[in-house]
């Protein structure tokens, strides 16, 4: 239990709040690929990885701390890490720098991640480290490695988890090299949004390895053929996440779309962006039937990163950065 001793009545919500947010999760059907992450959602709490967080509020955002002297505002912040929803954890000059991501999203990825017990995990972006206390939970601490650029990050992860019992590794570095002195990994997870895929990450995973990272709004699973050749599909699921912090540029937020597109023409913009187009894309997409998330994939070789609709040898197929 974390030094920061919550009021007694304060422990009963937390343990229905947490209840509750596990009931939702199961009816979003977010881990029917993977039903063994109910129990561990059960029994992590989330509320020791944000001791505070941030909302907003109509001149700007709201801190909510578990120490405020308020037991109004003490039971509202604990509710709160038990919703379903992102919450911000880190600003920055008012831009968002870090976060604890959707619950039900989370629960989304660790299950279609298909672990099985003694799979050796690398997550990058250690955010709340709340991810990797999930992980280390189901696996263990010693086959979980978490990385992020920042140290303050990485220090208030390492305390949160502390808190929590868990203590994975907690790495501060450029997750776009990975971690190869913890490696090979089985399964690498990105919590942060990229411009691509970085070649060192099928270079430390064995052959066969999974990794699921978010990519254009979306979230792409790859197979792992050997050190330098992954491939695989972007599930269906939106997906919006921080940029990851040294990837480059790349991210959703500088895309020039129109007000009303639709969504999954968004994503389409944002995948091509830079390589296609926009009204090239757009007339694509129209073309092809408006496809979903669903039927884009990604090849990853020697020779760089690309994507593609439908097949590998599709005529259409874009160089990623």
């Amino acid at each position: 239990m974390s030094a920061h001793v919550l009021d007694k009545d304060l422990d009963a919500v937390a343990v229905s709040a947490r209840a509750e947010l596990v009931r939702a999760i199961g009816l979003s059907g977010a881990w029917d690929a993977d039903p063994g992450w109910r129990a561990v959602f059960a029994a992590v709490p989330r509320h020791l990885f944000v001791p505070y967080y941030y909302v907003a509020v109509a001149d700007g955002n709201e801190r909510l701390w578990r120490d405020s002297p308020d037991p109004r505002t003490r039971e509202r912040w604990l509710r709160g890490a038990y919703a379903d929803v992102p919450l911000a954890t880190r600003l920055r000059d008012g831009e968002l720098v870090s976060s604890s991501s959707q619950p039900s999203l989370m629960a989304r990825m660790l299950a279609e991640l298909r672990v099985a017990d003694g799979d050796r995990v690398l997550e990058i972006g250690a955010g709340t480290g709340y991810n990797a206390a999930l992980l280390a939970h189901r696996l263990g601490d010693d086959l979980v490695t978490t990385v992020d650029l920042e140290p303050e990050i990485t220090d208030s992860a390492r305390t949160h988890l502390a808190d929590a019992g868990y203590r994975p590794t907690v790495v501060t570095g450029d997750g776009t090299r990975g971690v190869p002195e913890h490696g090979p990994y089985d399964r690498i997870i990105a919590t942060c949004a990229l411009p691509t895929v970085p070649p060192a990450w099928p270079a430390q995973c064995t052959p066969g390895a999974r990794i699921l990272a978010p990519l254009a709004t979306g979230l792409i699973t790859l197979t792992v053929r050997d050190a330098e050749h992954a491939e695989g599909r972007f599930l269906d699921t939106a997906a919006y996440f921080v940029p990851l912090r040294g990837a480059g540029p790349g991210s959703a937020g500088e895309i020039p779309h129109r007000p009303g597109d639709p969504e999954l023409l968004r994503f389409l913009l944002t995948l091509t962006h830079g390589t296609l187009d926009p009204g090239e894309a757009r007339e694509l997409w129209e073309r092809e039937g408006r496809p979903g998330r669903e039927r884009y994939g990604v090849t990853v070789s020697g020779e760089g990163a690309w994507a593609w609709l439908d097949a590998p040898e599709s005529p259409h197929t874009w160089q990623l950065p």
